[in-house]
């Protein structure tokens, strides 16, 4: 005997041919349940770039609904089954389990949604409950009945249940927040392994004892129950060692118990390896189980090496998001979408052959879909062009649709033949493999519909066409000069913001061919005047540049925005044969300066006869369209609390196109989509958690002056469709500026990646009135496009502008009565223009400036300030209050930036 199961392999009596019975409905509404959760996550998957905390709804709506109610519902069916009371796994306490269950997921899930402690506490707590309960069940059904051969595989679904209640209380300390130092970190990578491993491990594990021959249709492995018994004290040892350790140790204490985990899947694992010796997988079911069982253990294999080369916490939080992808899609996902191929058939019954026929139904096309699957997750896990990830992801939302599709048609269609009895009492057709020519042929066909995928990707993404068009005749195509039918070879290394070497020479006629190797830190390419380049090659990686045969002297580049004004050029130098260099003209003559008109430039100035000017439409007078709003100055005060308190944000690159001044548009570089950026505040001693999630077409950073910490990690730069958590704790006060600091740093600053972290000082009184101004320069290109880097570089701004929009306040003030006590805080993000804030017929009484008050009121010299002068990165505030009504003009007193629209409006009633 196999297992209890009814399948048509199983033993024992065959089930009744027509009618619905009541385990095939339970199962039908239960499962249903599952269904909506994966349809749910599909639909999170679609949207994430709209929706806040995007990666955790992924993880969350996987995990915790779909996974979660299939765990409970799964291992009540087979804990029943294996201990001979099939009954016992439906009836009003299950389902009260469920509905209890899924309360808690929906409350948890909108209670981060929408921020709410609260609202977590109470979903986590439901969460709990529901599967405390189901323990408690299980407990008693292993009392109820008789000793079994697989008695056993419930001890796994005890244990497991036992676990998920302690992760589950993690999780909600974690959505508290106020958490010192890495132990947030610490807390997250326990609560990861006990959920994972432990609620969803094990339970995987108990469950393959006896459902992994059934799916081969084998008989179980002589040994299997005993390998299992021994497995799940191993099991438990290493996670528990790792889990302490998590929470106590240091990261490498808990690579031990990771690879005690890893021995004991081995040991369980031996007989299903004879098991699929015996009998080779030949359906979606086994094969979708063994790929994920191979996603889980490279999983663990990296896990421990990411344990064993750190010994910072904070580090390995970072570097296990990588294993995301792998665990809940490659593992957990499979095993699951392998798992409910198999059983769906089996509860719906209506004979053998019905069930074989839902089975044909679900399998459509799967060495096909499982082909697509596997590779382009492999895809999404390596260290691609952000593209290809995108364009792999859609392909897993699409298999997963797939199988939703397929599984609804394949129920509906056997609910309704289940009225036939003839094709529910038919003999079964042979159990006879498919043909291994169309297993391989689906196979070469998923292989494809990837290539293909990513082939039109790249073929899509403006990043990979040539920067440079020019007329043949100007090409490197050796001119007058034969070819001489021989290649030159060189090796060209990028190193930091240079070439090396930063010019080669060529003899006149030869083919030339560059290795190209990138041992920087940030994204570069290689780009030819004759239009030859190399693709933007991430840190470590090679690129060959065929530049053709070469006739005269080529000037070449980084094409990546600011990089060239930098000085990241590089030349071909032509020699005759003898070796000596060869007079003939450049892209810098005037007769290579005088083309076509087609020339594209991408480094951020504006080209002769590009487009307009953004500088020619800018004017200082002009007047915006009517309905304008400015951007709101008022600053929100920081939340009461009695202690620290943990500030979680993501902060998301995104490329955008904004007016910044009337008649003057941009297309800026932002955190969350505006210039300045999202303004936080908070006090002395919280802590701040920001991921930053690159969703721009070139690589960014981000460095936080609020901290205080090593900059290696946190500020480095990623690339488009990545992500990093950055976590520091405001030690300090002060208004502070934050910035991407990827190189050049100036022109991603010009081109809005900045904003402010406002840090009260202890005991900072309230006031009436609060506003925060955030001064930055503008160095206009041609109208909708970037900052223009030469004008960076010269420190030649053409406009001058508070919170991103010059003149804003003049159009639309900032407010207040006569009387009340104003504080304005003031930033100077730059990055190259200082500010001398003042207020047109105001005086300050309070100046704080850069971490201290340089003037408080009650002083016995009865001063006052004027200005409020801060160099490019400082800030500070003023306050003062205004006697009577008015209007009260604020500017920068360097006159000439504040004619350029630093200017403002206070306006008082």
């Amino acid at each position: 005997m196999t297992t209890q199961l009814s399948s048509p392999t199983a033993s024992g009596p065959a089930p009744k041919p027509p009618g619905r019975s009541p385990r095939a409905l339970w199962h039908l509404g239960v499962n249903a349940v599952v269904v909506a959760w994966l349809a749910l996550f599909a639909v999170v998957g679609s949207a994430h770039h709209f929706l806040p905390h995007a990666s955790w709804l992924l993880v969350h709506t996987l995990l915790l609904g779909a996974v979660t109610n299939a765990v409970v519902i799964w291992s009540g069916h087979f804990a029943a089954s294996v201990l001979r009371l099939p009954e016992a796994n439906r009836g009003a306490p299950a389902a009260l389990r469920l509905v209890c269950l899924n309360a808690g997921a929906v409350t948890v899930i909108g209670g981060m949604f929408f921020d709410r402690w609260p609202v977590v506490l109470v979903g986590g707590s439901l969460v709990a409950a529901a599967v405390t309960a189901h323990a408690v069940w299980l407990v008693r059904l292993m009392r109820r009945a008789l000793p079994g051969r697989f008695t056993m595989t419930v001890r796994y679904y005890t244990a497991a249940a036992a676990l998920l209640p302690f992760g589950a209380a993690l999780g909600v300390v974690m959505a508290r927040g106020e958490l010192g130092g890495d132990l947030s970190d610490r807390l997250l990578i326990a609560h990861e392994m006990i959920n994972l491993l432990g609620w969803v491990g094990l339970t995987v594990a108990g469950t393959l004892i006896t459902l992994w021959p059934t799916m081969l249709r084998t008989r179980v492995a002589d040994g299997a129950e005993r390998a299992g018994r021994s497995a799940l004290p191993v099991l438990l040892a290493g996670l528990g060692a790792a889990v302490t350790a998590a929470l106590l140790g240091p990261p490498a204490l808990a690579a031990p118990g990771v690879a005690g985990y890893a021995a004991g899947l081995v040991v369980a694992g031996i007989p299903w390896v004879r098991e699929a010796r015996a009998k080779a997988p030949r359906s979606f079911a086994a094969w979708s189980v063994a790929a994920g069982s191979l996603w889980l253990a490279g999983s663990l294999l990296v896990l421990a090496g990411i344990l064993l080369s750190t010994t910072s916490w904070i580090t390995v939080a970072e570097r296990t998001s990588l294993l995301t992808a792998p665990l809940a899609a490659g593992w957990i996902a499979q095993v699951l979408l392998g798992a409910l191929s198999f059983l769906v058939p089996v509860v719906l019954g209506g004979g053998p052959a019905a069930v074989r026929a839902a089975t044909t139904r679900l399998e459509q096309a799967w060495p096909a879909r499982l082909t697509i699957t596997n590779a382009a997750l492999l895809l999404c896990v390596l260290p691609v062009p952000s593209v290809v990830r995108v364009v792999c992801s859609v392909l897993l939302l699409v298999m997963l649709l797939c199988f939703l599709v397929l599984l609804v048609l394949t129920v509906v269609r056997s609910l309704r033949n289940r009225r036939n009895q003839a094709a529910a009492s038919a003999p079964a057709p042979a159990d006879a493999p498919a043909a291994p020519h169309r297993v391989l042929g689906g196979v070469a066909l998923g292989l494809a519909v990837v290539m293909l995928a990513v082939a039109g990707g790249g073929a899509a993404d403006v990043r990979s066409l040539p920067l440079v068009e020019r007329p043949a005749a100007t090409g490197a195509d050796g001119g007058e000069v034969p070819p001489t039918g021989r290649t030159t070879t060189v090796d060209v290394t990028i190193r930091g913001m240079r070439f090396s070497p930063a010019s080669v020479e060529v003899p006149a006629g030869d083919r030339l061919v560059i290795e190209l190797r990138n041992t920087g830190t940030d994204t570069h390419d290689l780009v030819l005047e004759s239009g030859a380049r190399t693709d933007r090659l991430a840190p470590g990686k090679r690129a060959t540049l065929d530049a053709g045969v070469v006739g005269r002297d080529l000037e070449g580049w980084c094409s990546v925005v600011g990089h060239r004004q930098m000085g990241m050029v590089f030349g071909v130098r032509v020699t005759d044969d003898g070796g000596t260099a060869r007079d003939r003209p450049t892209a810098r003559d005037d007769e290579a300066a005088q083309d076509d008109g087609t020339a594209h430039d991408h480094s951020g100035t504006t080209p002769e006869g590009a487009g307009a000017s953004a500088a020619d439409a800018f004017d200082p007078m002009a007047e915006p369209a009517d309905g304008f709003t400015a951007r709101d100055a008022q600053l929100p005060p920081a939340r009461d609390t009695s202690g620290p308190r943990l500030h979680k944000r993501t902060l998301t690159v995104k490329e955008a196109e904004a007016d910044v001044a009337p008649g003057v548009r941009q297309t800026l570089w932002t955190f969350d989509g505006t210039a300045p950026g999202p303004v936080l505040r908070g006090r002395v001693g919280d802590t701040f958690e920001i991921t930053l999630v690159n969703d721009g077409s070139i690589g960014h950073s981000v460095d936080f002056h609020a901290g205080a910490l090593a900059p290696d990690g946190p500020m480095r730069t990623i690339q488009p469709g990545e992500e990093l958590t950055y976590r520091f704790t405001a030690t300090r006060s002060g208004v502070w500026m934050y910035h991407c600091s990827t190189m050049p740093m100036s022109l991603h600053i010009a081109n809005g990646m900045f904003g402010a972290v406002v840090i009260d000082p202890p005991g900072l009184p309230r006031v009436d009135r609060e506003y925060l101004l955030v001064q930055s320069e503008f160095y206009l290109g041609e109208q909708n496009g970037t900052a223009d880097a030469g004008k960076v570089k010269a420190k030649e701004p053409d406009m001058v502008a508070f919170n991103g929009y010059a003149n804003q306040y003049d159009h639309d003030p900032l407010t207040a009565r006569a009387g009340e006590r104003v504080r304005i805080w003031v930033l100077t993000a730059g990055p190259n223009v200082p500010s001398a804030f003042h207020v047109v017929g105001g005086q300050f009484d309070t100046v704080f400036r850069e971490g201290a008050y340089e003037l408080r009121p009650g002083g016995p010299e009865r001063g006052g300030a004027q200005v409020l002068d801060l160099a490019p990165a400082s800030g500070g505030f003023v306050e003062l209050t205004l006697p009577e009504a008015g209007t009260y003009p604020f500017v920068t007193h360097i006159m000439s930036d504040a004619e350029r629209g630093a200017h403002g409006v206070l306006r008082v009633r």
